[in-house]
């Protein structure tokens, strides 16, 4: 006989579903709120769980949430609801969901369930996308090998300049298989020790810092301070700088000990040859994850999404390649398609006026020398500042180079600025 978990707010509900499963057998647990299930599911392995979709203190559609990102969704959920719709039935079984229960609820379809529940294999996990997928891309090799030296000693990673799916690859690459994978942003419930219990050996994640309200900041603290004990790797992501959650409001302590260690991604500018391969490995794999229709990207949509410029860098590459097989007509991807997802929005091009335009109102000396300044900033910009790189491209040589930038009054700084 099976261990089920029940989870409803509703005594009425817990005591009748108890009476009818222990009949038939089973061993049942019941927990009263999302807490107690948290707690129950931390400590127990149902091999079933009936969880309520309205519950007063977290509702049932975002614990599966975040059983799903935790890692802890290894057993089939049937939601039960009084007042289901359509909507809620689809997300949930999106989410995991295998069944769906309304309320009140009559003892054979209760029974039928259960039984077909039982009965139901978990797919298997499907890998998910680390950097190893990328091995032919020079760019991405050289990141794997400063993220897995970075972290070899140092139980806290920061990713700068990261954010979302990209961020969840570069942490994906650092899980070792079959160890658990503890996603912090996925839920503002407190954090327990038997939730990093649970995920002993395994990644702590975090999509982006700027995001965290206090109580996930104070289950960052908490976490922090237990690391070591449970061999626990954090990895943090940021699109901005820590000076920026300083301002916020951050623990000063906190932001200097996330502050300790870090890998910056590197900047899609200066390696568009690598677009083309890195984008057409990205659309393999959501394919194969079965997230996207089987596509493949035609010789001119390579080119074009070389020729972009990706002021979004990473996540605009990746959510293209998504929009990309998602809206594409044909099974290969055109370029007309890659001009069609990128397109700016036309109230923008409209609202703004051609770069060059005021030149046009200056002396052939001063809309020289602007176009110029222009010129030069743009590709110190683009290279980072190496000078190197920026001589390469502007066909100078690095004395006469030095010698124009500071004609034109550009202040060099240090390299990236």
């Amino acid at each position: 006989m099976a261990q089920i978990l029940v989870v409803d707010d509703e005594v009425g509900i817990r005591e009748l579903l108890y009476e009818i499963l222990a009949d038939e057998g089973h061993t049942v647990w019941l927990a009263e709120n999302a807490a107690t299930a948290r707690k129950l599911r931390g400590e127990r392995r149902p091999d079933l769980v009936l969880l309520d979709i309205w519950m007063p203190d977290t509702d049932g559609v975002s614990l599966l949430k975040e059983w799903s990102a935790s890692g802890f969704l290894t057993m089939p959920v049937v939601m039960m609801s009084g007042h289901g719709t359509i909507d809620t039935a689809v997300e949930a079984t999106r989410i995991g969901a295998i069944d769906f229960l309304e309320k009140p609820i009559a003892l054979q379809k209760l029974l039928g369930t259960v039984k077909k529940a039982l009965k139901h294999e978990s797919a298997p996990q499907k890998a998910p996308l680390t950097l190893d997928a990328f091995s032919r891309s020079p760019l991405l090799k050289d990141l794997k090998k400063r993220l897995e030296q970075a972290a070899a000693k140092n139980p806290v990673l920061l990713l700068k300049s990261a954010s979302g799916s990209i961020a969840e690859i570069c942490a994906r690459t650092l899980q070792t298989p079959h160890t658990p994978w503890l996603d912090l942003s996925a839920s503002s419930a407190p954090l327990t020790q038997e939730m990093l219990q649970n995920a002993e050996g395994g990644i702590l994640f975090i999509s982006d810092l700027m995001l965290f309200g206090k109580l996930q900041q104070m289950n960052l603290v908490f976490a922090l301070e237990r690391l070591e004990r449970h061999s626990l790797q954090l990895v943090a992501a940021s699109t901005r700088p820590l000076a920026a959650l300083a301002e916020a409001g951050w623990d000063a302590g906190l932001v200097s000990r996330l502050g300790e260690v870090w890998v910056a991604l590197p900047q899609l500018a200066g390696h568009a040859d690598e677009v083309p391969e890195i984008a057409a490995l990205v659309l393999t794999h959501l394919a194969e994850r079965g997230e996207i229709p089987l596509r493949h990207l035609s010789s001119g949509a390579l080119n074009a999404l070389r020729m972009h410029a990706w002021p979004g860098e990473w996540a605009e590459l990746l959510a293209t390649v998504k929009n990309l097989a998602l809206s594409a007509l044909e099974d290969e991807v055109s370029a007309d398609d890659v001009a069609r997802v990128l397109q700016r929005d036309s109230g923008e091009v409209a609202a703004s006026p051609p770069p060059a335009l005021p030149l046009f109102d200056q002396s052939l000396r001063e809309a020289r020398e602007a176009f110029e300044r222009l010129y030069f900033e743009h590709h110190l910009r683009r290279e980072q500042g190496n000078m190197t790189r920026v001589a390469e491209k502007t066909g100078l040589e690095r004395t006469h180079l030095y010698r124009k930038l500071k004609q034109l009054g550009l202040n060099l700084g240090k390299r990236g600025e």
